[in-house]
């Protein structure tokens, strides 16, 4: 049986290092990139304020609630 470090086994363990070491290694080798363009920066702002509208909307459940339970 494959040993496991508690949720992951020895190939998911030495994935997560994997990714860990390039994560850590990569951007000191690779050359700087520009900066993104001001429409991409503001795309987040954009999901995330269409997020906190649809969260404070109010629902249009009528059907759906249950008003009395026997």
């Amino acid at each position: 049986m494959a040993k496991s470090f508690g949720p992951f086994g020895v190939g998911g363990l030495l994935l997560l290092a994997a990714l860990t070491v390039s994560m850590l290694f990569l951007p000191l080798m690779l050359p700087p990139l520009p900066p993104p363009p001001l429409m991409l920066l503001l795309f987040p702002v954009g999901i995330m304020a269409a997020l906190m509208f649809l969260a404070f909307s109010p629902a249009e459940a009528v059907g759906n609630v249950v008003v009395h339970t026997v």
